[in-house]
């Protein structure tokens, strides 16, 4: 028993040794763009999509040496909140707002030109975010209209079809945050998850049939206001995923507004909140293997990169511990696109690029 105890002592001794080791490197990037960025895509290590207010938008196809921004055509008021990038040449933009400014937008040709896919008819209801599966088949969330959540559905990348009638009803008030683009996540070929907040339980919807059928499970984090609930979800297999959250009344207090589950979403435990104040808006799993052995943790967890308006941080075991990354504020989006770089996006065009 005295040996296996050394033999622990001396691997968290390692693990941590490595962890506070991995500095990412921090580069700056010229977006072309002066907009607040909300959501980011990467698509593979070269390719990148970005979308923010004012109708822009930004893609990179060499890694972020260079970055194209541009504005799509009549859409000059609108915010997209999220992107999902496909290609060099193909990527899907949705705008969040009330009404009619809640659309779908599809680029084929890189950005030059984009077709409508979808326009909100429905005036009470504010498209979140969206996230697919694949290029052709992926989800949009709606808050909640009346007691119904108005989820759209595409299977060929063209047409959006309403299957709100299939999802749990709502709590009154319950909603989605747009802050980041990633209250809907979607892993494998047919599971998805959605986070909501706004009502009395912040609560994980989740799917393991591509949307025909939902069940609802609550979560222990910060909750229970118009202002307060999850923010970003990310599931890195069928049954581990992480969220975060907030409460946007007090963006000075530390709050629990982290949790992860290893059931697939049915469950949640608090982990440990983020070591800035304020709400999580955006996190994503990195894939750390690769580099030293020992830069995760030996109990099979994963690292986790979180960010929000008053920091940005990232955690070798699933947000047990975390570093924080100093003087990094003011970014409201991360993705690491299954990967070990990844982007940051924010306040006045900025982008950051983290490699570990």
């Amino acid at each position: 028993m005295r040996v296996f105890r050394i033999a622990v002592l001396l691997l968290f001794a390692v693990t941590s040794t490595l962890s506070f080791a991995l500095q990412p490197t921090l580069t700056p990037q010229q977006s072309g763009t002066t907009n607040r960025l909300q959501a980011v895509s990467v698509v593979n290590p070269n390719v990148v999509w970005v979308s923010g207010v004012g109708g822009s938008f930004a893609v990179t196809t060499d890694g972020g040496n260079t970055w194209r921004a541009g504005v799509v055509p009549g859409a000059e008021a609108l915010q997209f909140r999220d992107v999902e990038g496909v290609s060099a040449k193909v990527a899907y933009l949705m705008s969040a707002g009330s009404g009619a400014d809640s659309r779908i937008y599809k680029t084929v040709d890189g950005g030059q030109t984009w077709t409508l896919q979808f326009e909100n008819t429905i005036a009470d209801a504010f498209y979140d975010c969206f996230a697919f599966w694949t290029p052709q088949r992926g989800l949009a969330y709606s808050d909640s209209v009346a007691g119904r959540f108005p989820m759209l559905r595409t299977t060929d990348g063209t047409t959006w079809q309403d299957i709100g009638d299939n999802l749990p009803p709502a709590q009154a008030g319950e909603a989605g945050f747009a802050a980041s683009g990633t209250c809907v996540a979607t892993q494998g070929g047919r599971n998805a998850w959605v986070i909501t907040g706004g009502a009395e339980h912040a609560r994980v919807l989740a799917t393991r049939d591509g949307g025909d059928t939902w069940n609802a499970y609550e979560t222990p984090i910060v909750q229970g206001t118009p202002i307060s609930g999850g923010f970003s979800i990310a599931f890195r297999d069928p049954w581990n995923g992480v969220l975060g959250g907030g409460d946007l009344a007090d963006p000075t207090a530390f709050t629990n507004n982290f949790a992860r589950s290893s059931d697939g979403g049915m469950t949640w435990k608090l982990g440990t909140p983020s070591p800035f104040p304020g709400a999580i808006y955006g996190l994503d799993y990195m894939n750390m293997r690769g580099l030293a052995e020992g830069s995760g943790n030996a109990s099979g967890t994963e690292a986790v990169f979180i960010t929000g308006p008053n920091g940005a941080a990232w955690s070798p075991d699933e947000g047990t511990t975390w570093h924080l990354l100093e003087g990094v504020t003011g970014y409201w989006a991360v993705d690491f696109g299954k990967g070990r770089v990844g982007w940051l996006v924010g306040t006045g065009g900025r982008i950051l690029k983290v490699s570990f």
